[in-house]
């Protein structure tokens, strides 16, 4: 067998491995090694075994990930998703569809301090579901709305997949961090006007609350200040180029527990439980990333990468066509895998070919619109049936809401991010517009 007969086969190895719910990283460190041995024999398996994963994870950026993933889990330790819900729903709760048009509002919130999408979703749906029920939403509203805003803690910076985006393509953290701050704002806006589409479409679906008072909404962003200090000081702080990426999550780390500590939710206990529960995400997370590099090796070796590129770009294909393929991939991806593994899998391969074709912009400025681009797709494919892990995870939550009417209700959303996926690859400039700005 040639090494790309042999690299397409292991490929369907690994698909089949997943669908079979063995985890990611363990799936592709067995048949990255499988295929390495075929391929190449032992000797060189462990002679790359004993050199590329210390200087993988000894990456000054990678640092970012345990320093992120802490921030989070000090933020949920403040009960800084309750405080951003009640904020939002005070100002938006008189609307018609006001409450959930909240929860996509608090879900951006914690999104900005937490940089994950299921924990965004699992957490302020915690706190908005018995709200939504209590005012007589539907199921159906509720519970799309509440998965679709959890994808928001994948886009909205600090964002971990963002972060490993760049080290997979050498590109710059604090660049991808800028590019992604409109799609982001895009992405809430969209969402908010999709719940405002659908509650005109069906007015039972999401009655207006009671209307606050000016001195109750005043009162309510005294809650929130702390949050929007720490985002404005951490992000802006990259931005502006005052930290580093690395030197950012710390300050906001820091920020996030003192501000646990004071508010009384963090003892010994606390401290020492998101200290194991930082653990063990930075533990599964750097296991996909290892098993990803030994995958990626393999691949390099049967050629498959370089021989995609080189047919696509003797091809007559138009590059915008290559990349919707890509991006349609990325949503069938999304029924079998989470969203960091669809980065590690897949980026390795799609960016040498994206390299090869011409978009008419320079290699930096692709490689950061194509990582927005994707990860926003990667993002659809959390809410996209038949398997959405975000919709799964609401559902979960919810007492008596049948699945079906939880995609129904996720359907107005998924709307809304294809409308912003064509738009941003439409318009380029929208995503490049903060880094062309700022650097």
């Amino acid at each position: 067998m040639s090494g790309i007969e042999i690299g397409a086969l292991m490929f369907v190895v690994l698909l089949v491995l997943i669908a079979l719910r063995l985890s990611i990283g363990v799936a592709m460190l067995l048949v990255g090694m499988a295929g390495y041995i075929m391929l190449s024999g032992w000797s060189p398996l462990i002679n790359y075994l004993k050199t590329a994963p210390y200087w993988r994870f000894t990456t000054y950026d990678l640092s970012v990930v345990p320093l992120f993933l802490l921030m989070g889990q000090f933020a949920t330790r403040a009960g800084l998703s309750r405080a951003l819900f009640h904020t939002a729903s005070v100002w938006l709760g008189h609307r018609r569809g006001g409450i959930a048009m909240a929860a996509i509002g608090g879900c951006a919130g914690f999104g900005a301090i937490c940089g994950s999408s299921l924990a965004t979703a699992a957490t302020i749906g915690q706190v908005a579901l018995p709200e939504l029920k209590r005012h007589g939403y539907s199921g159906s509203l509720a519970t799309g709305a509440l998965a679709a805003g959890g994808t928001l803690g994948i886009l909205i910076p600090p964002s971990v997949i963002l972060v490993i985006y760049a080290v997979l393509t050498e590109g710059n953290i604090a660049t991808m961090f800028q590019a992604a701050f409109i799609p982001g704002f895009l992405a809430a806006f969209g969402y908010l006007v999709a719940i405002s589409v659908y509650v005109r479409m069906k007015p039972d679906s999401g009655p207006a609350g009671d209307p606050s008072s000016w001195r109750e909404k005043i009162s309510s962003l005294g809650d929130i200040w702390a949050v929007a200090t720490i985002f404005l000081v951490v992000i802006g702080g990259i931005y502006a180029g005052v930290f580093t990426p690395t030197e950012g999550a710390a300050v906001g780390a820091v920020a996030t527990g003192l501000l646990a500590l004071v508010h009384g939710h963090l003892n010994w206990q606390g401290l020492r439980e998101c200290l194991l529960g930082t653990a063990s995400a930075t533990a599964m997370i750097f296991l996909i990333i290892f098993g990803a590099d030994v995958f990626n090796a393999f691949l390099a070796l049967t050629q498959m990468p370089a021989e995609a590129a080189r047919l696509i770009g003797e091809s007559t294909l138009s590059p915008y066509l290559v990349l919707v393929v890509m991006l349609l991939l990325y949503l069938i991806f999304g029924c079998v895998m989470d969203s960091l593994s669809m980065i590690l899998l897949t980026v390795p391969i799609f960016w040498p070919i994206l390299m090869g074709l011409d978009f008419a912009m320079d290699p930096e400025e692709l490689k950061v619109w194509f990582g927005i681009i994707a990860l926003i797709v990667v993002e659809v494919g959390l809410i996209t049936p038949p398997v959405g892990m975000n919709v799964f995870i609401i559902n979960k939550m919810a007492d008596n809401v049948p699945m079906i009417e939880s995609f129904k209700g996720v359907m107005p959303f998924l709307i809304s991010d294809i409308l912003r996926v064509v738009i941003l690859i439409l318009f380029p400039s929208i995503t490049l517009l903060l880094p062309r700005l700022l650097n």
